[in-house]
């Protein structure tokens, strides 16, 4: 039975950063700034409430009437009361043998083409430390997305418009952005254990080296271009930000709607319909918060019974990132364009060369990860270079297409002219026979 880590480094990463948030905020109320206090509280207390519901939907805790459970909820000691419970589970798993043992099937990665189905006996024990695990996951990717990357953003601005980066402010920005980091790689993780259900998925050192890589430059670089952005042109970077989320927002549900498939009513028996399209509304409140810092490694899908898009498109992940590298760089060229003397000790140009270089360095490791270092890399039917390539050689044809068609509309608008020449030169050749002629029989 495996240590339950992940759960101790979640409960950690939630209560540090609540902490230093609620220190934050009395910092801001000391020296009288209301709105930035009120802003770090609600990044902070927001996040805290999702993560409560959603351990207590996880467990089902409502249906099994535990009304102390659910008071410690409320008052927001859930984290620490279900890692306590997981750690107790774990240590007595051995003293304890369990009655109740269910046996389960998983496929082997295929080796020389054959791939082998090996039971193993999962006892109750097993069996509540991996719901402990699945629950902290996702209150992980919730505490990341929806509480530490508005959190972060509105801390480096805080710290660009003041031009001065306090300790306390500092250690809280570095918490946000493990907190960010590794809900991106949790939400990695369990998208691979959806997707590969039937198969015995580990993850190695390796792996998780490069998906920590991949997502700190790729979460880093979003963070301090929209900051960029939004210091000298605040209303313009609300636009870009609620594009980005309402299109984020909308897309399941538009796939959802042309699929014409029937509305999801298999995800909790006890909820009503209202209640089932509730929780798919913060299910995609989630994907587009995630999409808005970096790519969602599990794709929503509404028609599906997990919710969950189990096939690897490469092309979609292609086409994100290109036109997500094409808005950072366009809006640090806005932001180079529009710089005030704020940034006059600041090298612009070589900025903005380090934050594109960043951004290109996390889909390197992106794409390390998912050539070399991805645990069911043996099932791709296809690898992301050939998506790459394909994409590339798509967008070639569009240029190649648009000069020829460019060249053909010089040679039409060229045409005229060349036969209102050929004209007159025939012109100028009938007159000159004609003078000739003319010479030759005045002689004559």
């Amino acid at each position: 039975m495996k240590f339950p880590g992940s759960v101790l480094i979640s409960l950690v990463l939630f209560m540090s950063e609540t902490a230093a948030a609620l220190c934050l905020s009395a910092g801001y109320h000391d020296t009288g700034d209301r709105m930035w206090e009120t802003l770090t509280l609600l990044f902070a207390l927001l996040p805290c409430a999702l993560v409560q519901l959603s351990l207590v939907f996880i467990h089902r805790d409502v249906s099994r009437d535990r009304p102390l459970v659910l008071l410690l909820h409320l008052l927001q000691l859930g984290p620490l009361v279900r890692c306590v419970e997981a750690l107790y589970i774990y240590f007595r798993a051995g003293r304890v043998e369990d009655p109740y043992v269910s046996i389960t099937k998983k496929r082997q990665m295929p080796k020389d083409g054959y791939s082998e189905e090996v039971e193993k006996e999962v006892g109750q024990a097993e069996g509540k430390l991996r719901t402990h695990r699945s629950a902290f996951s996702r209150a992980s990717v919730i505490q990341a997305f929806l509480g530490s990357a508005p959190q972060l953003t509105l801390q480096l601005y805080i710290c660009v418009l003041q031009q001065e980066v306090t300790v306390a402010r500092s250690i809280f920005m570095v918490l946000s952005l493990l907190s960010i980091v590794y809900g991106a790689l949790r939400c990695n993780i369990l998208a691979i254990k959806i997707k590969y259900d039937d198969y015995n998925v580990r993850v190695k050192p390796a792996a998780y080296l490069c998906i920590f890589m991949w997502r700190s430059f790729e979460i880093a670089t979003r963070v301090t271009v929209l900051v960029l952005f939004g210091s000298v042109l605040q209303i313009w970077v609300f636009v870009v930000v609620l594009l980005n989320f309402l299109g984020f927002f909308l897309y399941p549900w538009i796939l959802f709607w042309l699929s014409k498939s029937p509305f999801p009513e298999n995800i909790e028996k006890e909820l009503s319909r209202l209640g089932t399209t509730i929780v798919l509304c913060l299910l995609t409140f989630l994907y587009a918060g995630i999409n808005m810092f970096c790519w969602s490694a599990a794709q929503v899908e509404l028609s599906d019974p997990d919710l969950i898009s189990k096939s690897q498109n490469w092309y979609r992940m292609t086409v994100y990132y290109i036109v997500r590298l094409m808005e950072n760089a366009f809006l640090l060229l806005m932001w180079y364009i529009y710089r005030t003397d704020f940034y006059l000790y600041v090298c612009a140009p070589v900025l903005f060369l380090q934050l594109l270089i960043g951004y290109c360095m996390g889909i390197f490791f992106m794409l390390v990860f998912y050539q070399f270092c991805h645990p069911c890399k043996k099932l791709f039917s296809s690898s992301i270079t050939e998506a790459l390539l394909s994409c590339f050689k798509i967008l070639y044809f569009i240029c190649q297409h648009h000069k020829s068609t460019l060249l053909t509309g010089r040679v039409k608008m060229k045409s005229p002219e060349n036969t209102d020449e050929a004209q007159g030169s025939s012109k100028t050749i009938d007159s000159q026979n004609r003078n000739i002629h003319q010479s030759v029989s005045s002689n004559a």
